[in-house]
């Protein structure tokens, strides 16, 4: 959420924000005393929280050296986390949820391999951007803590019933007879005038990082409200008249692939991404994949781990016990948003095997092939909308449960 500063904390960042990485962490050693931003019922953030943590945003984001509405915005954003980490880490002491340095060096593991790099490269990289890897540690505690509380408290309380999963597969086949959309969004919370106007320059200010090269999923798990945030903004691919009135209106305008300009709507603010649009009962080929490659980019190790595995059930496996391999899973991905490349290597690998190495992001990899539908609408299994529709619900939960505890609190911004 959104939310107007005093400008001292937007003048505090201005003054370093553009500083070399060496002479930031020199500044941020001197400035030891320096006065508090925030205070979350008793708990300081100080003005080097927030420098931090808005640095690490815009490493996120692509690291460009920003604008002054774009350092506004970070500023709004970074603060923002802070207070919510506060009261989610507050939480968590009040039921004695205790996070260990295994779990939170695990978790960023597995986020550094997302990003075929190793945790200690990925640190590195904070360190030379002038960020402190404990920013990053921080804000992995709570997102733990707090992901474990909802679930504790609320996980077995949420039931899908088999009417809830026939109604929604109902909606998705009255759904593939009209027009589809395949959509994700970017949504700014601002539940009033004052601060859609800050949302708007906020999500201008996203909107110019993507235009940049900024991948539009971290964007959205940075900074997105929407219970989507967690998939990266992704909504799959829905009809127009599931959207609201507001998003309707642009998104029927768009051409595929787009961005969408800021989108004003009741309470808050929209980025629409349209990836793709398809004809009513437009038919197409679906494949569940693995992408499989190593961390030290040699071809050879790779092949040679791809020729031990003979079937996609035992990748997890081969995985853990290899730590120069990292694999990441696709679901329902369909052939032909692959490109004539990728198609062409999927069309020629069996089901359980896996393609010729090629390469991906300057890296060596290969695919394995693990599902494959082929000529059917693109229609999920009772199991994954059982799974959306109980995300989605905790998800709501979760929002809902911060936001009575930003209301509780007694939150002093100076």
């Amino acid at each position: 959420m959104h939310r107007i500063l005093v400008a001292p904390i937007i003048l505090a960042l201005s003054a370093v924000i553009g500083l070399p990485a060496q002479a930031q962490v020199g500044r941020d050693n001197i400035l030891q005393l320096e006065a508090i931003a925030a205070i979350v019922n008793d708990a300081p953030i100080s003005y080097t929280d927030v420098r931090q943590r808005a640095r690490m945003l815009l490493l996120s984001l692509g690291g460009q050296q920003p604008t002054q509405e774009q350092i506004d915005q970070i500023t709004a954003q970074a603060l923002d986390q802070l207070i919510d980490e506060k009261l989610q880490l507050q939480e968590a002491a009040e039921y004695e949820v205790e996070i260990s340095d295994n779990e939170i060096a695990g978790s960023i593991e597995s986020l550094a391999r997302q990003s075929g790099i190793t945790r200690e490269a990925l640190l590195g990289t904070l360190a030379q951007a002038g960020v402190n890897p404990s920013s990053l540690e921080e804000q992995t505690r709570a997102d733990i803590a707090w992901r474990r509380i909802m679930g504790g408290l609320y996980g077995s309380r949420i039931r899908i019933s088999d009417n809830q999963i026939k109604e929604q597969l109902n909606r998705l086949k009255s759904a593939s007879e009209k027009e589809q959309y395949q959509l994700a969004e970017i949504f700014l919370y601002a539940p009033d005038a004052a601060q859609r106007n800050q949302a708007v320059t906020a999500a201008q200010s996203i909107r110019q990082q993507v235009v940049a090269g900024a991948p539009f999923e971290l964007a959205a798990q940075r900074f997105s409200s929407a219970p989507t945030a967690a998939t990266g903004g992704d909504m799959g691919w829905v009809t127009l008249d599931s959207l609201d009135s507001d998003r309707q209106a642009v998104v029927a305008t768009m051409p595929a692939p787009a961005l969408s300009e800021p989108i004003v709507a009741e309470n808050g603010v929209y980025l629409m991404l349209v990836r793709g649009k398809r004809e009513p009962k437009e038919r197409t080929a679906v494949v569940d994949l693995v992408r499989l490659a190593t961390l030290n980019k040699s071809e050879e190790d790779l092949w040679e781990a791809a020729q031990d595995i003979d079937r996609c059930g035992d990748i997890d496996q081969t995985v853990l016990r290899n730590d120069n391999l990292y694999a990441i899973g696709v679901k329902a991905r369909p052939v032909t948003a692959m490109g004539p490349e990728g198609q062409a290597l999927i069309a020629a690998t069996e089901l359980d095997s896996h393609t010729e190495v090629f390469e991906s992001a300057g890296s060596p990899a290969v695919m394995f092939v693990c599902n494959r539908m082929d000529d059917i609408a693109d229609m999920p299994t009772a199991a994954q909308i059982e799974d959306r529709l109980y995300s989605e619900q905790l998800g709501m939960i979760s929002e809902r449960s911060l936001r009575n505890l930003r209301r509780e609190a007694t939150i002093i911004r100076n």
